[in-house]
């Protein structure tokens, strides 16, 4: 079975400025793969390709064998949901419109959303705790309110694969709890592959199966947390000094910051 994206020595740049380059990376069904890497080292744009928001300048992507480009907008977003770090929704809308968007995909023509949809829909934010907030408009919300609702339309798409962004940007530290015990139990129970960019490395470690570590747009390590997360790799990427030791509870790698 092939894998569900597979990336053949991809580059991208704005300009005359490389932000990938030589990128090489499968992505296999119902894995949790984890995209870190200091500020500017490509992250959001390696996932804006794995989206087609991005075309690369260089290389090949596939999905599920198939050219990406030669796949629809539309049928791409029955299977990919996209979860970005910001939230472009400038037009008054409430919270409940914005999460049937996500619905889109399914719509034939000019349809209206059917009872099947909203009951997705409400589905949907049920499972983010959002449902309370359906009829406010979606400005009026905070940032952390924001997120969980671009969560919820995202998994309106029912998609295969969901593409995150810092997720937990904005969040609490309960819901940033939730959020990552959510996309776990999405990948455990429903199947979903999971491909997630994020700052907090610990997070990243105890959520993620594999971890790619992205330096200067190349990808500096590949592999398990234990096999990226190591004392000397951190410091050679984010020229910083770490301790690394096992969680107590998972027995995945921690890091601790050590002052300079």
């Amino acid at each position: 079975m092939p894998a569900l994206y597979a990336l053949k020595e991809v580059g991208f740049r704005y300009g005359l400025e490389w932000v990938l380059k030589g990128i090489n990376l499968t992505i296999e069904r119902g894995e949790i793969l984890g995209i870190i890497g200091p500020n500017g080292s490509g992250k959001t744009s390696l996932l804006k390709i794995l989206a087609r928001q991005q075309r690369p300048v260089e290389g090949d992507v596939r999905f599920e064998s198939t050219s990406l480009s030669a796949i629809s907008f539309r049928g791409l977003a029955q299977r990919v949901g996209m979860v970005p770090q910001e939230h472009p929704v400038v037009f008054p809308y409430t919270v409940l419109e914005v999460v049937l968007m996500g619905r889109y995909p399914y719509l034939k023509g000019w349809a209206f959303e059917s009872a099947e949809d909203h009951r997705i829909a409400r589905a949907s934010m049920e499972r983010m705790g959002v449902e309370r907030f359906s009829d406010r408009m979606f400005s009026e919300l905070s940032g952390g309110e924001k997120q969980r609702v671009i969560i919820a339309r995202a998994l309106a798409q029912q998609p295969q694969i969901l593409l995150l962004d810092e997720p937990a940007t904005f969040l609490d530290l309960h819901h940033q709890s939730q959020i990552y015990s959510l996309l776990g139990e999405l990948n455990r129970d429903e199947k979903m592959t999971i491909v997630v960019v994020s700052h907090d490395l610990n997070m990243a470690s105890q959520l993620c199966r594999r971890l790619l570590l992205l330096k200067e747009g190349r990808i500096a390590r590949l592999g398990t947390p234990w096999e990226v997360l190591t004392e000397k790799g951190i410091e050679e990427v984010y020229h910083c000094r770490t301790l690394i030791d096992s969680h107590p509870t998972t027995g995945k790698p921690r890091l601790t910051m050590v002052p300079d």
